[in-house]
């Protein structure tokens, strides 16, 4: 379910995010209310207990300097000092579902995340869920019905901006707030600010698609402004939004337009990319790029034409090259260059060196130039390009956008490097505090010298790994970790001065994927296919329910997909996320939505789109995601529906 639109053209940034349950452990601050603050807070009954309106700032992810990150604020709304474990444990799930969606997942290294753990006096907001329920007194002024406007409808959630950016300006950066109400009815908006209920089923499931809109500039894709009404027939000029158009497919790649370069690719939503009638609030005569990606149905992946434009976005945040010798300096002919980069979860940055225009062959991606080693001499220029190669982009524009490829220049003197005092330490890597996944790529910043570089050394288990290059990185995919528990550690060295200081780091590498049970209603008949996989046959309907475990602390966020589709989130049911999920020939209607269609026109669509009853045989996939982002073995079964 999607979160009412405010108007056809309003722009709706993130909503809801699932939340993990980061252990913040020393890294979390108690923040009183910022001085000057507009927001009083009631004093307590007994003195041990939180004032209502005090307030706590939880880091829940800290990946670098807050300037150089995309930073998220979480703040919460109706949730009491005893309700406060609840709105961790609902910050959690919505967090661990944006990270298991790309692009948020391969580059979930830049973003920093804090949670704003807000006292309210009351339980839960005003008109939850009708216009006759209570108004409540809680901090952000949260109510559903835009405010309990009988003008409004009941989805819409709203929070008062100004006392939202008030609370907020507790974290040291604030790019996007998210406002979590103490709710279990399905809420949402977007804006300037978003929002969600916290408990819903489908709240977490906002976020990501409200990101979309506030970072990337994603228009939604909706065939409909009104849920159960069509509003008919597009007919105005070509769309300024990337993903729609008037266009055939014929015509996008003939003119080399729009998502022309994905077309044909199978959909990370599923089918494939192409033109599919329906968006921008219209039933007809504008087309999108797939069947039901994020922006069209919540569940879904991102797809390829939403997830190069979010990918691009995203990288805007950070910069490719955080620490380096002044652009334009000198460098003495004998020293070295060295520079930090950024850092996505999955892949490196490719670095390439030039003096005076040669290349430098660099095979081992190395963040440092020894100059004496290219014989650079006094006025030659040297030059660094840092390039993010992710096959996640493929416009050349975008790809070779500041955000995506950075460059830095210096110009070589004669005088020698200049003596230095520096100890080697590490200033950034990969996070500590938590199990990092088997296809990681963990990394290291350190303390740099003039003269010399400090020599980092890993391990894993207690055996050491080649690094004569000094490399600040290590690819785990390339270990073929074993399944289970791993230990890996980086120290950072002087190895020419005898007895220099020395910093030793420490992972635990999570090497096994999380399992899923699959229990499916009621059948008539159960046998087993000549794969091994469960058959089930069923009159009319069946419920599945899937139940994740894993031997690691964190959420899980589990998916399936139906006949071979895109992957979707399993929340449950929509109006219950301990209830199973329901199929049906033709589906169910919730809200004027349809879940669980088996079929024409996929499992989620809206009700006035035609489509025939899905009776006969159906193969159901499922898996599940563990907090370090592994993605754990697919079962599945197939069922016989029979009329």
């Amino acid at each position: 379910m999607n979160p009412p639109p405010l108007t056809p053209s309003a722009a709706r940034p993130l909503a809801a995010s699932r939340a993990g349950r980061r252990r913040a452990g020393a890294l979390v601050l108690t923040a009183a209310l910022t001085a000057g603050l507009a927001v009083t807070a009631t004093q307590p009954a007994f003195a041990d207990e939180p004032a209502v309106g005090s307030s706590t700032l939880v880091p829940i992810q800290v990946t670098g300097d807050p300037a150089e990150r995309f930073s998220l604020v979480i703040l919460g709304d109706g949730y009491t000092a005893e309700e406060q474990p609840l709105f961790r444990e609902q910050v959690e799930e919505h967090l661990e579902t944006m990270w298991s969606i790309e692009p948020y997942k391969s580059y979930r290294n830049y973003f920093n995340v804090y949670a704003v753990e807000i006292i309210s006096g009351e339980s839960g907001v005003s008109c939850d869920s009708s216009l006759d329920s209570p108004r409540r007194e809680t901090p952000l002024k949260m109510a559903f019905w835009g405010g309990c406007n009988a003008n409004s409808v009941q989805r819409l959630l709203t929070v008062n901006s100004s006392l939202a950016r008030q609370y907020a300006s507790a974290a040291p950066e604030v790019d996007q707030i998210l406002a979590i109400a103490n709710s279990d009815t399905y809420g949402g908006a977007g804006g300037s600010y978003a929002t969600a209920s916290g408990g819903n089923s489908l709240s977490a499931l906002i976020s990501p698609h409200e990101i979309g809109h506030s970072l990337g500039g994603l228009a939604d894709e909706y065939d409909y402004y009104s849920r159960g009404v069509t509003t008919g027939d597009y007919t105005g000029p070509e769309p300024r939004s990337a993903t729609h158009t008037l266009l055939t497919a014929e015509e996008m790649a003939a003119q080399q337009v729009k998502w022309w370069r994905w077309l044909g690719e199978p959909s990370e939503a599923g089918g494939t990319i192409g033109v599919y009638e329906g968006g921008m609030y219209y039933s007809t005569g504008v087309f999108r790029p797939s069947r039901h990606s994020m922006m069209k149905t919540l569940g879904y992946q991102m797809d390829q034409v939403g997830r190069e434009i979010m990918t691009e976005r995203i990288s805007s945040k950070v910069p490719l090259i955080s620490a380096a010798p002044a652009d334009g300096a000198t460098v003495p002919d004998d020293g070295v260059i060295s520079i930090d980069v950024a850092h996505p979860v999955y892949h490196e940055l490719d670095i390439e060196w030039t003096v005076d225009g040669k290349a430098v062959p660099n095979p081992h991606n190395t963040t440092h130039l020894e100059l004496k080693k290219t014989r650079a001499k006094p006025g030659d220029v040297v030059t660094v390009t840092v390039v993010d190669n992710t096959p996640f982009v493929r416009d050349p524009a975008l790809r070779g956008a500041p955000s995506m490829t950075q460059t830095r220049t210096w110009t070589v003197g004669a005088e020698g490097p200049a003596s230095s005092d520096v100890e080697p330490a590490f200033t950034e890597s990969t996070r500590t505090d938590r199990p990092v996944g088997s296809l990681d790529v963990l990394y290291v910043e350190t303390t740099h010298r003039p003269d010399r570089l400090f020599e980092v050394t890993w391990t894993v288990d207690g055996v050491r790994q080649g690094n004569p290059h000094d490399a600040r990185t290590l690819e785990l995919a390339d270990l073929g970790l074993a399944p289970g528990t791993h230990t890996v550690t980086a120290t950072v060295s002087d190895s020419k001065r005898h007895g220099a200081a020395s910093e030793t780091l420490t992972w635990t590498v999570d090497a096994a994927g999380p399992s899923v049970e699959a229990v499916v209603s009621a059948p008539v008949e159960t046998t087993v296919g000549e794969n091994g996989e469960p058959h089930y046959v069923v009159d009319e309907s069946f419920t599945m329910k899937l139940t994740a475990t894993d031997d690691q602390a964190g959420a899980l966020v589990t998916e399936f997909r139906l006949d071979g589709d895109g992957w979707h989130n399993y929340y449950g049911w929509p109006t219950d996320a301990d209830a199973p999920f329901l199929f049906t020939p033709t589906g169910t209607n919730v809200d004027d939505l349809i879940y669980g269609n088996l079929g024409t026109g996929g499992m989620s669509l809206s009700p006035f789109q035609p489509r025939e009853p899905g009776y006969g045989l159906h193969r159901v996939e499922y898996r599940s995601t563990d907090a370090a982002g592994n993605i754990g073995a697919v079962g599945a079964f197939t069922v016989d529906v029979r009329g």
